[in-house]
């Protein structure tokens, strides 16, 4: 029986010239992201490529475009890098930096939630990410579980900036549902502080195991987040007012952008573990990725996997 993550079973109808496939990483509606190796200098790299039926729609082209151009405005080692862009005729293709490791969703998943210093670490370089979007005028729009990185050093990384925007554009609302603001559930404009929710909303999932609205349909969902109480009484007490603060219902009541809000996550982390807490936290998400690498070797890289 063949191998399921062949990169020959699922060849892109066009390869990027260059580039030796190894394997597939990630694949869905608009693309696929493949693990490959440069011919000319040996470097390995993720690559993004958008099939020929999203390609031929040019709002989804022009996206796929943007993302390129905005993350190469981005320099910090907390979001993905972008190496190369290329847009021929057959094909698109983003050349990004493969990132050894586990996505937190994966995480999740296979080991529920963590250790406080761990998920405040987590929070922490995911901010640090933010912050540089935010600093360049621009807002992610799908901070989630699936979209942040934890290598196998214990560093989380920004990835998947596929529905961003620069702050203040008039775009149609996006997200993923179970980490959106209210104002995106009532199609306002993103903002700063629409990150900062999403990432206290996946921050408070670390801590608890939980996230923090489970409605079983978009309804009951968007009903939650507008206007359900916030659940920071499901977390440890001495990040009760972090997650308050983060999951305000108001953009206005919640930290400006995630600069503002890593001053308070470093005052809160270490009033309450003291001022080593990033080291243990790093030391714990070491374990968890190493962990995970040996019993789910197709969970690497699985932060470059989210398809366009």
């Amino acid at each position: 029986m063949s191998d399921p993550r062949d990169p020959r079973r699922s060849e892109p109808e066009w390869s990027l010239p260059g580039y030796r496939a190894l394997r597939v990483l990630g694949e869905g509606g608009s693309g696929k992201v493949v693990h490959a190796v440069d011919e000319r200098s040996g470097a390995e790299v993720a690559i993004k490529y958008l099939n020929e039926e999203s390609r031929a729609r040019p709002g989804l082209l022009r996206s796929f475009r943007d993302e390129a151009q905005l993350l190469r405005q981005l320099d910090s080692p907390h979001v993905v890098r972008v190496h190369d862009y290329v847009e021929t005729a057959e094909g698109a293709a983003i050349v990004m930096e493969l990132i050894e490791g586990v996505s937190l969703g994966a995480m999740l998943r296979a080991n529920g939630a963590a250790v406080p210093e761990a998920a405040l670490s987590v929070l922490k370089g995911s901010l640090l990410g933010l912050a540089a979007a935010h600093a360049a005028g621009v807002v992610h729009r799908d901070y989630k579980p699936g979209n942040v990185m934890v290598s196998n050093h214990g560093v989380s990384t920004l990835v998947d900036f596929g529905i961003a925007v620069r702050q203040g554009a008039d775009a149609p609302s996006a997200g993923t549902p179970p980490y959106m603001a209210p104002e995106q559930w009532r199609g306002e404009p993103a903002s700063p502080a629409t990150d900062v929710y999403a990432a206290t909303a996946t921050f408070f999932e670390c801590l608890t195991g939980e996230r923090p609205y489970t409605g079983a349909t978009m309804a009951e969902l968007a009903v939650q987040h507008i206007t359900a109480p916030i659940p920071e009484h499901r977390a440890p007490e001495e990040l009760r007012a972090l997650i308050g603060h983060g999951l305000a219902k108001s953009a206005e009541e919640r930290p400006v952008s995630a600069a503002a809000f890593l001053t308070e996550l470093e005052a809160a982390a270490g009033a309450a573990y003291g001022p080593d807490w990033e080291r243990r936290g790093r030391r714990a998400l070491v374990a968890i990725v190493a962990l995970l690498a040996a019993l789910l070797p197709s969970a690497l890289g699985d932060a470059n996997a989210t398809p366009p």
